[in-house]
């Protein structure tokens, strides 16, 4: 029987996420990239995915949401002020969040639902011995 692996439920995995996007801020500011670069864009995603790891497929949503906001209020406009730099590019970051979140919970759920094959040991012969000046070696 196998055991599937423990999902966070949708509401904490909302949570989760937004306490985990505010964390990510002080680490950012350490790199000196608390500013709207590619690697803040892809530190948030990466956080999105390996929230998404753990959550279930419904919980993408938030996750997006959740991260979206604090990169916007804090990594592209500062000071925690939302701002709107125009309908592609806030739609796109939104929809990058979301998709990494989305894309690692399925891929989880895709890889849980495999079925597990047992290792068996595999017995190899022993090397036939032979005779060779007075002492015992393996054959070559």
């Amino acid at each position: 029987m196998q055991s599937r692996p423990y999902r966070l439920p949708v509401a904490v995995s909302g949570a989760v996420a937004l306490v985990a996007a505010a964390a990510l801020l002080p680490v950012l500011a350490v790199l000196g990239e608390l500013r709207p670069t590619w690697v803040a864009l892809a530190a948030y995603a990466a956080l999105c995915a390996a929230l998404g790891r753990h959550s279930r497929p419904a919980a993408a949503p938030l996750i997006g949401l959740a991260t979206w906001l604090f990169h916007n209020g804090f990594v592209e406009h500062r000071h925690g002020a939302l701002g709107w730099s125009g309908p592609a590019a806030e739609t796109g970051h939104l929809l990058l969040f979301t998709a990494a979140a989305l894309l690692a919970a399925l891929l989880t759920r895709l890889l849980a639902a495999l079925p597990r094959r047992r290792a068996h040991p595999v017995r190899l012969p022993a090397p036939p011995l032979r005779h060779h000046d007075g002492d015992w070696r393996p054959a070559a």
